[in-house]
């Protein structure tokens, strides 16, 4: 699929954005694989998969890097649990063929990789965490949802900065299950019923109201895979972008800092006329490829397993002529 895009799309993150001269037309760099790969699907591919390179313009640390590998996987008439039994026979297969078993040892602590992997709801980690039910709270009660992930937050001594700007409960949840949860996932797990808020590309629960058919597998505090019974319905679908446009505008455009100038997002019309000639039911995934490498390779750093990392300049990069300021 194409590495250059008219429409970042399939991620929320910062694209890297440049000029195509020839046809005086601004583009991205893909931020994800999903949406042309679901197109694939559309057009009668069946079982499509993509290894390949994501370019995302955000920050620098032992778990990012701005260019990195994932592999996306996508199977008609299958859903989310069928993602899931194959997530997971994938990374048991790795270990057993990487290490030769499934008690991986990693930055000195185990990690037990035998199946299966313990599966758990969002909002009951959370809860378990916390004492707190945000599943108790309707989509009318943010103001509570806000107070009760603030005070929450503050008996686990963890930042409650983000909580002010979340646009829904369903954002409060993750914010809280992010802050407080994520880093006590050691052992491999599934984490379920994300909110449909923060899901804008997964089908709605069958049988959980507000919650989405998706799951993301956590290993030692890290996020390495994530997965959705996919949204085929195009009257859906563009009720959700909008309304992730929407969300991003009002909870500052991706603002890193008061001089940050924040980035737009936008619809995908291409994805969305594909959608309309009809997909057929999906289930999708997606997963770090060099994360998966750092926990198999015992190693510290994202910047271990890639051979040429993006790293800081020894010496400043001179300006070129374009980026000179011009004389006053």
């Amino acid at each position: 699929t194409p590495v250059l895009e008219a429409v970042a799309g399939g991620a929320e993150a910062r694209p890297f954005v440049t000029h195509h001269n020839a046809l005086d037309r601004r583009m991205t760099m893909r931020i994800a694989t999903e949406l042309h790969l679901k197109r694939l699907v559309v057009g009668g591919f069946e079982r499509v998969f993509e290894i390949g390179r994501i370019f995302r313009n955000e920050g620098i640390s032992t778990r990012h890097n701005p260019e990195f590998t994932s592999v996306e996987v996508y199977q008609a008439y299958a859903d989310m649990s069928d993602m899931l039994e194959l997530t997971e026979g994938l990374i048991v297969r790795c270990a057993e063929e990487v290490l030769g078993g499934l008690d991986v040892q990693y930055q000195g602590q185990s990690i037990d990789f035998t199946p299966p992997f313990r599966r758990a709801s969002m909002a009951s980690l959370v809860q378990e965490a916390t004492g707190t039910d945000f599943k108790q709270f309707q989509s009318t009660e943010l103001e509570q949802a806000k107070a009760a992930a603030v005070e929450a937050l503050a008996a686990a001594k963890c930042s409650s900065g983000a909580i002010a700007k979340c646009p829904s409960v369903g954002h409060v949840l993750n914010e809280v299950f992010e802050e407080v949860v994520e880093k006590t996932l050691i052992n491999p797990t599934f984490v379920l019923e994300h909110p449909l808020e923060i899901s804008p590309l997964a089908k709605p629960h069958r049988s959980v109201e507000g919650s989405a058919e998706r799951f993301e597998l956590f290993i030692y505090g890290r996020e390495l895979a994530n997965s959705f019974s996919e949204l085929t319905d195009p009257i859906d679908q563009r009720a959700r972008l909008e309304a992730q446009i929407t969300n991003h505008a009002t909870s500052g455009g991706g603002k890193e800092s008061k001089d940050d100038a924040g980035y737009d997002v936008a619809v995908d019309e291409d994805f969305l006329t594909a959608l309309e000639y009809g997909m057929p039911p999906t289930g999708g995934m997606g997963l770090g490829v060099d994360r998966l490498v750092m926990l198999l390779t015992d190693s510290a750093s994202i910047r271990d397993v890639i051979a040429f990392p993006v790293l800081k300049s020894l010496t400043p990069l001179k300006e070129s002529p374009e980026e000179k300021p011009s004389d006053p």
